[in-house]
């Protein structure tokens, strides 16, 4: 039987902290907005339980679908990734999928419990109408995108060029953020859905580099990767500029009305930081590049190549660029 160590490191933790500080991003920049529907920006119990609850779930949904994806991804992970539990022999197909379940329902059914203000109580948030329950909808769409991703019966969109980024970058980059924004406002705004727009755009092209290194493993699950269809070289100017040029969009949304609220910008945070940030991670974006295509074979010889650091370093930066944004 496998120990309680080789079950957490089967869920590849290292890769949960960027889901949970998104969401707990995305939450504060509801609560910081003109869209918070508590007239008096109370940080109450009621406001912090909720967001902790729904960044638990969010870190138990990443962890369910990285198991479901060392399952599918079993032939695979043989050639570029040795090392994990379901090679080893340490733990089985059987109770992997029963963990899975586990860790999927554990994520979902909770999310029921979160609604936003006037509710405030749990047994106001459970007796709530069906359609004040947005996040459980945002969960539950996240999770049918982690199985689509990675089941064949389901499209296995991992084989595809584009399909693959697509669902990545929508349920970690678009639905992340307005998942986190419904713990304290509504999603009925174009806010929520601009902000996730920006890490949607980023990951949509950045999540391409880890996939240089896992080409030969990749060539042979039959996956059409951006580097297998058009090679290494080409496939990198292909990421460049999404680390780039997404992040211009947070100067612009902080001074472009809203079309549909127009007495304000369509971002409604501190302009003056959102701005900075913008600026700042694309001047960061820009030196990602610069490491990129100076070299870009190296992206399919290292397993660590530094894009792929810098990409999650800076999406930690700009959830918290975002949450300063809108505090201060």
């Amino acid at each position: 039987m496998a120990s309680a160590r080789t079950w957490i490191r089967f869920t590849r933790p290292f890769t949960l902290l960027p889901p949970g500080l998104g969401v707990v991003s995305g939450a504060i920049t509801a609560w910081g907005s003109v869209w918070n529907p508590d007239p008096a920006h109370a940080i109450t119990w009621a406001v912090v339980g909720t967001i902790l609850l729904g960044t638990a779930c969010a870190g138990l949904l990443n962890a369910g679908s990285n198991v479901i994806n060392q399952i599918y991804d079993l032939e695979i992970d043989r050639i570029n990734k040795p090392e994990r539990p379901l090679i080893t022999g340490a733990i089985g197909i059987p109770p992997a999928w029963r963990f899975a379940v586990v860790l999927y329902m554990a994520a979902l059914l909770p999310t029921w419990l979160v609604v936003t203000w006037p509710e405030t109580t749990l047994v106001a948030k459970f007796m709530a109408p069906l359609a004040r329950h947005e996040c459980i909808f945002i969960y539950a769409l996240g999770t049918l995108f982690t199985f689509v991703y990675s089941a064949p019966a389901l499209g296995r969109t991992k084989a595809s060029t584009i399909g693959a980024n697509l669902t990545i970058a929508i349920p970690r980059g678009l639905l992340l953020k307005v998942a986190g924004w419904s713990m304290v406002a509504s999603i009925f705004h174009i806010e929520p859905w601009f902000i996730g727009g920006i890490f949607f755009l980023f990951l949509l092209g950045a999540a391409s580099t880890k996939d240089f290194s896992d080409m030969p493993g990749d060539r042979l699950g039959g996956c059409r990767t951006l580097p297998i269809v058009f090679g290494v070289r080409t496939a990198a100017r292909m990421v460049a500029p999404f680390f780039v040029l997404p992040w211009f969009l947070m100067p612009l949304g902080a001074y472009l009305p809203d079309p549909l609220a127009p007495e304000h910008a369509i971002l409604t945070g501190n302009p003056v930081l959102l701005t900075g940030f913008g600026l700042g991670l694309a001047l960061w974006g820009s030196y990602v590049v610069y490491l990129i295509l100076r070299d870009p074979d190296a992206l399919a010889e290292s397993e660590n190549h530094p894009s792929w650091t810098h990409m999650y370093l800076m999406m930690m930066v700009a959830q918290l660029g975002f949450a300063a944004s809108y505090l201060l």
